[in-house]
């Protein structure tokens, strides 16, 4: 990995100056995708964008390689009341899925632009964003039809816990749970 690489941390309230950076990676990464399925179109990731940013405590890790972005990640933490347990396809007993603002972050996107894949980046950037959490656990999906990111993620502490499909059209998603170091 090129010794450029900086990571910079991005709260909600600079939301709208890294946007265009988020969006743009986002392009590249799903190319194939946007022209096969419309899950998957820039406006739908826009929107979904847009709605995680509203949730408790988001923010973002981008990696910039000079002044190119390489990758990211972002996350927020899972309110009360949140939907996310309620798309389970096999419902969690209710004490695993009882959330209070605090007890778990979402991850909700990461991903690394084709020039970095394979370099550790994409670990790099996670493991920063999750350096700084304060909440018990992290939860993640991934789609249940690339078995090799799941096992990417289970090398780094996540265990599959079940599966879900948060929208009609989405695809099946394995859900993933890890715990996260408390102080």
């Amino acid at each position: 990995m090129p010794d450029q690489i900086t990571l910079r941390r991005y709260g909600v309230d600079q939301l709208e100056v890294i946007r265009p950076t988020l969006v743009s990676l986002y392009a590249e990464v799903y190319e194939k995708e946007i022209g096969e399925d419309p899950f998957f179109s820039v406006d739908r990731f826009q929107g979904r964008l847009s709605g995680h940013s509203k949730r408790p405590r988001w923010e973002a890790v981008v990696a910039f390689d000079g002044g190119e972005a390489a990758g990211y990640a972002y996350a927020a933490a899972l309110p009360s009341g949140t939907a996310w347990w309620s798309h389970m396809l096999e419902p969690l007993p209710e004490a695993e899925t009882t959330e209070t603002g605090r007890r778990t972050m979402a991850l909700y996107e990461l991903m690394v632009g084709r020039h970095w894949r394979g370099t550790g980046l994409a670990q790099r950037i996670h493991e920063a964003l999750l350096a700084e959490r304060s909440e018990e656990r992290a939860t993640l999906l991934v789609e249940s039809t690339h078995p090799k990111v799941r096992a990417l993620y289970e090398s780094w502490g996540y265990e599959r816990i079940g599966d879900q499909q948060p929208f009609a059209d989405a695809p099946i998603y394995a859900t993933m749970l890890r715990p996260l170091a408390q102080d």
